[in-house]
C-alpha cells in the first residue's frame, strides 16, 4: 500500500491528461472534456456522472497506511538486547518454579524488574512515536465535504467525493473549492490561495484564456497568474462563479502535494543507526561473554562446577549486567529534555530524533521574508536634492533622532551594478513591473525605465539644512514626509506595528517612519483635511490628494496644497522644481535636476530598495470641488506641463532582523553555511544577503530560479556550492537545491510555510516550518516548527543539537563502563576464585536502572560547554563511540571492574572477616562490591561532565544542579539499601558495611576520579598539539549517487506554485 501511494492512479485517465486548461477557451475546454456547447446549463446526466465516476474514481486523496498500535509495540521490542532480557526473564521464571525459599523470591523479583524495564522503554518509545506524520490528515481536513453542481439541468448538492471531470460546479462567497476547476463564468470573484502559494491577497478571477508571456511551455505559467482557474481547498473570498471540473482527487494541485508527502520517507538519524550498530555489537559481545561465563562457571569455578542450571543462571546474570536496559530510555529522555529546552526558546521539535540531526547540519536554507527579515516594510533612507538621511528602522523610541544625515549611506551604486545600464538595474531590482515569484502585490509604484547618463553634477556639498552626522528637526521631518502621510488611505497599526494596520505595506512604511520620528499622524490629517483626490491606478502609477493647507505650509491665498506620490521616474518627469535639502518654501526652490534624481533612483534600486517619489504643488481652489474624484489628467495633463516640486525619494525595504546578523555570524563561526531562498528579485535578495553577511567574497552573487531550471543536475550541484542566495525561486527549485546539497554530502535544513513547501521540508534532513505564518500542512510535514518565525531560533536549535550529541557521548561514557564492570566483575570474580558472584542479578538491575535515571540523565542535561559553536559541524558518519571515547570507556571499565573485584577479594581474604560463615562472608563481599560499583560510578559521572575541561575545579559544583542532587540521591539510596533490615538481606543479599568497607569504597572512588582526569589532561595536551582527539577525520561516508538528484513523481508540477518569501 505504501508503494501504491507512490504510483497512485497510473491507470487513471487523469494520470496522462495534462491539458493546458488555462490557455484554452471555455469552448475548447468543453470539447476536450467531451461535453456539449450548452453544458454550462445542463451539466452531466446522472448516468454519465456514474460512468465517469467508475472511470476516474472518487474525488478524494489516497491515504497512507497508518501504523497500528501492535506494529508500534513490535517496533519497540524487536531489538536483540530486548531478546536477551526476555531470555533472562524466561530462565528466571523457570528458576522461580524449580527452586524454593529466598532463591525463588529473588527470581520472581528479577522477572518483575526485567518486565518493568521492557515495559517502560516500550511506553516511552510509543509515546514519542505519537507525534508521527499527520501531514496527509492536515491536507484531507482542508478539502470541501460537499459540492453544488448542475446535474440533469438541475442544481443539486452532492458529496464532494462524487465529483467527476466534466461536472459543472457552482461557487459562492465563503465556499471551499471542491476540486480543480476551469472557470466558465465569474461575477466579481476572487479566491484566497494562501494555502497553496502563500499569497495573502485574494486573486481576482476571469474566464479569458491566459496568454503565454515570456514562456513557451504553458506549464511554466505561475499558478497565481492562472486567473481563469480555481483550485481545490482554496476559498472563495468574494463574488461568485461557475466552473467545470478538470481534475479530481490525487490529480488536483493539492493532491499532487499529498502524493509527494506520502511518498517521501523520513530519514533515519545518524544516532539511531549507530545505536542499532552498537546494539548488534553488544549482542555479539554479550553472547560471547555469557558463553565464556558459562564455561568458566561449569568447568572452573569451585562453587558452580558441574552445575548446569546454576552455571546458566550465572551466565545470564552476566548478560543482564551488560545489557544497557536504560540506554534507549536515557537517549529518549535526552531528546525530550532538549525538546523542552528548545520549546522554551520558540523551537518546537516534532520528532525527538530530529534533535540530533540539528547538530550535524552543515547548510541552513532559509526563507527571507519574516524569517531573516522583519516582514515589515520600512523607510530606510530619505534622499533630498543635496543630502541623504538614514532612518533607524529598529528604533523603539518616538524621537526625531531616528533620522541622521549620512551622505555616505547608499551614495553609490552597488558594486555588482557599477557597469549595469539603468534598464538592467531595473530588471534585477524590486522596482521592476515584473511580478516577483509569490505574486507580491505590495509594490504598485513600479518604475518604467531608469534613463541615466551617469552621476550628475549635483553633489551634497553644503551643510544645509543640517550638518552631516546631525539629526533633522521634527518640523523638517513632518514637512518632508507629509506627502507620504497625507497622500495615503492607509491606517497605521497599533503602536506603529503590524497589528491592525490597513493598506499597502510600501505606503505604510512612510507612516511608520513618521510615527517613530514623533509626528502625530492623526493631528496632521486633521490640520490638513483632504478636499479631493486622484485615486491610484496601475496605469499611471501615482496617486494625488488635494488638501487644505496648514499654517506651516505658507500657502498663497486662494490655493490648495496638492500632494503627489508615485513611481519615481514618472514623478521626476513632471517636476519643474526641487526643494533644496527637502526644505519647503519659495526661497528654497531650485530647478529640478532630472539627471541627478534618475541616478539616485538607479543607486537605490541597485541596493534592492523600493523607491517612491514625493512631490507637491499649489493649485487654485477654483479648480477643485470638495469631494471630487479627479482624473489622472489633473496631474499629468496640465497645460503648464511640468509643475510639481520634488521633495525627495523614499527608499524602502523589509530590513533584516537585527538578531539574525549575529546568529548568522555565529553559524559561520560554527562552520555552518547559510543560504537564502526567496521569491524576491535578484538585487533585493543580494542586498539583504550582504546586510546579513550571507553574501561575501566567496559567495558574491545571487542566482535565479529560472537559471536553476535551465541547469543540469551536475551544473546545479556546482552552482549550489558557489551561491548562497537563490532569488525568484519556486518550490520545485527548493527540492532540487536540497537534493543537490545532499548529493555533495551536505546535511541540510530547509524552511518553508506553504502547502507547496511540504515536499522540500520532507526531503531535507531537517525540515523547519513557520509557526506564525505557516500552513498546517507545512507544519505537519516538518521536523521542527519556529514559533516566532525567526532565523536566530534555528541557529539556537543547531547549538542545542550539538549539545545533544555531546551529551549522548557523555551518557555512554557513564553508562557503558558501569554495564561492562557489572558483567566483567562476575567473570573475573570466578577467575580469582571468589566464593560466589560479587554482585547479584538484582543488584545489577538496580544499578543499571538507578545509574541511568540519575547519573546518566545528569550528563544528558548538561548545558553547552564553552566553544561548542566554534568548531565545524559533526561530519557525516562520525562514530558515536570514536577512538578516544572508546579509550575512556575502556579506562573506566578497567578501573571500575578492578575496583569491584579487588575490593571483593580483599574482603574475602581480610582476617577481620575470617570468623564469618559462607553466607555472611558473601553478604559482606556483595555489600562492599555493590557500594564500590555505584560510588565509583559517581566518580565517572563527575569526570564525564566535561569533555576536555578539568573536573578538579570549582566548576564541577556549578552549571548543573542535578549533578549534585543525583550524587546525593545515589548515596542516600546506597546507604538505605545497605543498612535497611530485610531489604538488604532478602532482596539485595548483602549486609551492612563497617568502616573498613567504607574505606575501600572511598579510596576507590578517589582513585577512579583522578585516573579519569589524568586521561583527560593527556587528551587536552594532545589536542593542543593538533591531534584529532575528536575523531573528526576518517570514516568518510559514500556520497549519494546521481539517482539521488531525481525529482519525486509529480514534483515538476510544483513549478506552478510560486513561493512568497
Amino acid at each position: 500500500m505504501g508503494m501504491a501511494a507512490q504510483e497512485v492512479g497510473a491507470d487513471n485517465p487523469q494520470y496522462k491528461e495534462r491539458s493546458p486548461w488555462h490557455t484554452m477557451t471555455v469552448e475548447e475546454t468543453f470539447k476536450q472534456l467531451g461535453l456539449g456547447a450548452d453544458h454550462k446549463k445542463s451539466g452531466l446526466s446522472t448516468s454519465e456522472a456514474a460512468s465517469r465516476l467508475k472511470t476516474y474514481g472518487p474525488n478524494k486523496m489516497t491515504e497512507k497506511v497508518k501504523v497500528t498500535i501492535w506494529q508500534r509495540i513490535w517496533h519497540q521490542i524487536n531489538n536483540v538486547l530486548v531478546y536477551v532480557l526476555i531470555t533472562v526473564a524466561a530462565v528466571s521464571i523457570v528458576q522461580a518454579v524449580i527452586t524454593t525459599g529466598q532463591n525463588r523470591l529473588t527470581s520472581i523479583i528479577q522477572v518483575f524488574l526485567i518486565v518493568g524495564v521492557i515495559t517502560l522503554n516500550t511506553c516511552i518509545g510509543i509515546y514519542q512515536e505519537g507525534n508521527a506524520e499527520k501531514a496527509a490528515d492536515a491536507l484531507k481536513s482542508m478539502l470541501s465535504s460537499d459540492a453544488r453542481v448542475i446535474r440533469d439541468g438541475k442544481e443539486i448538492m452532492i458529496p464532494a467525493e462524487e465529483l467527476v471531470p466534466g461536472d459543472v460546479c457552482l461557487l459562492g462567497l465563503g465556499d471551499k473549492v471542491p476540486s480543480d476547476l476551469r472557470l466558465v463564468s465569474v461575477s466579481n470573484m476572487a479566491t484566497g490561495e494562501a494555502a497553496l502559494t502563500g499569497e495573502a491577497v485574494p486573486i481576482d478571477k476571469e474566464i479569458s484564456p491566459i496568454a503565454l508571456k515570456g514562456v513557451t511551455d504553458p506549464e511554466q505559467v505561475p499558478l497565481g497568474d492562472r486567473k481563469n482557474m480555481a483550485y481545490s481547498a482554496t476559498l472563495v473570498a468574494q463574488g461568485s462563479g461557475v466552473g467545470v471540473v478538470i481534475s479530481t482527487g490525487d490529480f488536483t494541485q493539492i493532491g499532487t502535494i499529498n502524493r509527494l508527502v506520502n511518498s517521501t520517507e523520513n530519514i533515519k538519524t545518524d544516532v539511531l543507526r549507530q545505536i542499532d550498530v552498537i546494539s548488534k555489537w553488544l549482542f555479539i559481545i554479550i553472547c560471547t561473554l555469557s558463553l565464556s561465563t558459562f564455561f568458566i562457571a561449569f568447568f572452573y569455578s569451585n562453587v558452580f562446577k558441574g552445575q548446569v542450571l546454576n552455571s546458566i543462571v550465572i551466565a545470564l546474570i552476566c548478560a543482564v549486567a551488560m545489557v544497557p536496559e536504560g540506554l534507549e530510555a536515557i537517549v529518549t529522555l535526552t531528546y525530550s529534555y532538549a525538546v523542552k529546552i528548545m520549546a522554551s526558546q520558540n523551537a518546537i521539535v516534532r520528532a525527538l530524533p530530529a534533535v540530533e540531526t540539528l547538530g550535524s547540519v552543515t547548510v541552513i536554507c532559509s526563507d527571507k521574508t519574516g524569517t531573516l527579515t522583519q516582514n515589515i516594510m520600512s523607510l530606510t533612507a530619505f534622499v533630498t536634492s543635496n543630502a541623504r538621511f538614514k532612518n533607524n528602522v529598529d528604533a523603539a523610541d518616538r524621537v526625531p533622532m531616528n533620522f541622521v544625515r549620512d551622505d555616505s549611506y547608499l551614495s553609490e551604486r552597488a558594486s555588482k551594478s557599477l557597469d549595469k545600464s539603468g534598464d538592467k538595474i531595473l530588471a534585477d531590482g524590486p522596482n521592476s513591473g515584473e511580478r516577483r515569484r509569490g505574486h507580491d502585490p505590495s509594490n504598485h509604484f513600479t518604475v518604467d525605465e531608469i534613463a541615466t547618463t551617469g552621476p550628475s553634477s549635483a553633489k551634497p556639498t553644503t551643510d544645509f539644512p543640517f550638518k552631516n552626522g546631525d539629526s533633522p528637526t521634527k518640523d523638517w521631518i513632518q514637512a518632508a514626509l507629509s506627502c507620504g502621510v497625507l497622500c495615503s488611505k492607509c491606517v497605521l497599526g497599533e503602536g506603529g506595528g503590524r497589528a491592525g494596520e490597513i493598506g499597502n505595506p510600501t505606503e505604510l512604511s512612510i507612516l511608520r517612519a513618521s510615527y517613530f520620528a514623533g509626528i502625530d499622524i492623526e493631528e496632521l490629517k486633521n490640520d490638513c483635511p483632504i478636499v479631493a483626490e486622484v485615486p491610484f491606478s496601475s496605469e499611471y502609477k501615482f496617486m494625488a490628494t488635494i488638501h487644505e493647507p496648514s499654517a506651516m505650509d505658507k500657502a498663497p491665498n486662494g490655493k490648495y496644497l496638492a500632494y503627489v506620490k508615485g513611481a519615481p521616474d514618472r514623478m521626476v518627469k513632471m517636476c519643474k522644481n526641487q526643494a533644496k535639502g527637502g526644505v519647503l518654501g519659495d526661497d528654497c526652490l531650485e530647478e529640478c535636476d532630472e539627471a541627478y534624481w534618475m541616478e539616485q533612483i538607479a543607486i537605490l534600486s541597485s541596493h534592492g530598495l523600493r523607491v517612491l517619489g514625493l512631490c507637491r504643488a499649489f493649485v487654485d481652489k477654483s479648480s477643485v470641488k470638495t469631494g471630487e474624484q479627479l482624473g489622472q489628467e489633473f496631474v499629468n495633463g496640465r497645460p503648464e506641463g511640468k509643475w510639481l516640486t520634488m521633495i525627495g525619494l523614499c527608499a524602502i525595504m523589509d530590513p533584516p532582523r537585527p538578531e539574525c546578523v549575529q546568529a548568522i555570524r555565529e553559524a559561520h563561526s560554527a562552520g555552518v553555511r547559510v543560504a537564502m531562498i526567496t521569491g524576491d528579485h535578484k538585487d533585493t535578495a543580494t542586498a539583504i544577503g550582504q546586510m546579513l553577511g550571507i553574501v561575501d567574497e566567496k559567495f558574491s552573487e545571487a542566482v535565479t530560479g529560472p537559471e536553476l531550471d535551465a541547469m543540469t543536475d551536475d551544473e546545479l550541484r556546482k552552482c549550489c556550492q558557489k551561491h548562497n542566495v537563490f532569488a525568484r525561486a519556486s518550490p520545485a527549485n527548493k527540492i532540487r537545491i536540497v537534493k543537490a546539497l545532499q548529493a555533495d554530502g551536505e546535511v541540510t535544513s530547509m524552511t518553508g510555510d506553504g502547502v507547496n513547501d511540504a515536499p522540500a521540508l520532507k526531503a531535507a534532513n531537517m525540515g523547519v516550518a513557520m509557526g506564525k505564518e505557516g500552513t498546517d500542512v507545512a507544519r505537519e510535514a516538518s521536523d521542527m516548527i519556529l514559533a516566532d518565525d525567526n532565523f536566530a531560533t534555528i541557529v539556537y536549535a543547531v547549538k542545542q543539537g550539538r549539545v545533544v550529541w555531546d551529551n549522548l557521548r557523555k551518557v555512554l561514557l557513564v553508562n557503558t563502563p558501569i554495564n561492562n564492570a557489572q558483567g566483567l566483575s562476575v567473570v573475573f570474580g570466578m577467575l580469582v576464585q571468589l566464593p560466589n558472584t560479587p554482585i547479584t542479578g538484582i543488584q545489577i538491575l538496580y544499578s543499571n536502572f538507578i545509574c541511568a535515571v540519575t547519573l546518566g540523565f545528569v550528563t544528558a542535561i548538561e548545558p553547552a560547554e564553552d566553544g561548542i559553536m566554534s568548531v565545524p559541524p559533526r561530519r557525516v558518519g562520525k562514530r558515536l563511540i570514536g577512538r578516544y571515547l572508546l579509550l575512556r570507556i575502556f579506562i573506566g571499565t578497567v578501573m571500575l571492574t578492578g575496583a569491584v573485584v579487588s575490593s571483593a577479594k580483599i574482603v574475602q581474604l581480610s582476617p577481620r572477616y575470617a570468623d564469618l560463615d559462607y553466607t555472611d562472608l558473601m553478604y559482606k563481599v556483595r555489600a562492599t562490591s555493590f557500594n564500590v560499583l555505584d560510588f565509583g560510578a559517581i566518580s565517572i559521572m563527575m569526570s564525564a561532565r566535561f569533555s576536555y575541561l578539568s573536573s578538579v575545579h570549582p566548576r564541577v559544583f556549578k552549571g548543573n544542579k542535578a549533578a549534585i542532587a543525583s550524587c546525593v540521591i545515589v548515596a542516600v539510596l546506597q546507604i538505605f539499601f545497605t543498612y535497611c533490615p530485610g531489604i538488604n538481606t532478602v532482596i539485595f543479599q548483602m549486609k551492612s558495611m563497617d568502616g573498613f568497607g567504607w574505606l575501600l569504597t572511598i579510596c576507590w572512588m578517589i582513585a577512579i576520579f583522578f585516573v579519569m582526569e589524568f586521561e583527560k589532561a593527556i587528551r587536552r595536551h594532545l589536542k593542543a598539539k593538533g591531534a584529532d582527539t575528536d575523531d573528526r577525520e576518517g570514516g568518510e561516508v559514500e556520497l549519494p549517487g546521481p539517482e539521488h538528484m531525481k525529482m519525486p513523481k509529480g514534483a515538476s508540477r510544483l513549478n506552478l506554485m510560486e513561493i512568497n518569501h
